[in-house]
């Protein structure tokens, strides 16, 4: 039987009776570099899920990551647990990579083709596609939470987010309005690289100054 891929198996708790909420929170630096949070939940109705989420792997530390694992980003840190108070149970993923385009090794990933892009005039426009769920079986789509959260290292001149804060955008979808796939998109001015401050320069200049005014007064 061929693997069935993270996202599907999220799709499988639809079949309980319950809803399944997804948040992705991602932060790229200037370099391309940066770091990602994931949280999902869904309800615990009763022990008979218990047998349904240990066949899936999704609520179980060591199959999270494998799946987001990969030679180019490091699981820094993998926490699952329950809320008694609301019967829910939930997973958290935190992970850190070298470049946005490397996330598409994982194979929780596969498929999302992340990337960031050369644009015109010292633009970037970056892009991730959420590829789209097979429905089906009396399935609940309003119940499918998504939401994507990003921050960019630049000023976001173009975008198709729900809402736009400073550099901070924001995705959010339930499965019916994902339909045959969204590719989410911004194009940004980057910020510029951090330089030395040009005080430090002048700082610098005064003390060779001094120095050489200290040693012509010596001879």
């Amino acid at each position: 039987m061929k693997k069935l891929t993270f996202a599907a198996l999220l799709l499988l708790i639809l079949l309980i009776p319950g809803c399944l909420n997804y948040t992705q929170v991602t932060t790229i630096r200037t370099d391309g570099s940066g770091e990602m949070f994931i949280h999902y939940w869904t309800y615990w109705t009763s022990e008979e899920d218990t047998v349904i989420f240990n066949k899936l792997g999704i609520f179980n530390p060591d199959s999270i990551r494998s799946e987001f694992s990969s030679i180019h980003n490091e699981i820094t840190n993998v926490e699952v647990y329950r809320d008694f108070s609301d019967s829910t149970i939930h997973a958290k993923v935190e992970l850190t990579f070298n470049s946005i385009d490397s996330l598409n090794q994982s194979r929780a990933f596969k498929g999302a083709n992340f990337s960031i892009v050369d644009g015109p005039e010292k633009t970037k426009i970056f892009s991730q596609f959420i590829a789209p769920f097979a429905t089906g079986f009396g399935l609940n789509t309003e119940k499918f939470k998504l939401r994507y959260i990003y921050y960019l290292p630049g000023d976001i001149i173009k975008h198709n987010a729900n809402s736009l804060s400073n550099n901070k955008l924001t995705w959010e979808y339930n499965l019916s309005e994902i339909g045959l796939g969204k590719q989410i998109s911004a194009t940004y001015i980057p910020f510029r690289l951090k330089q030395t401050p040009t005080w430090i320069y002048i700082l610098a200049l005064i003390v060779i100054i001094v120095v050489v005014i200290f040693l012509f007064k010596k001879k």
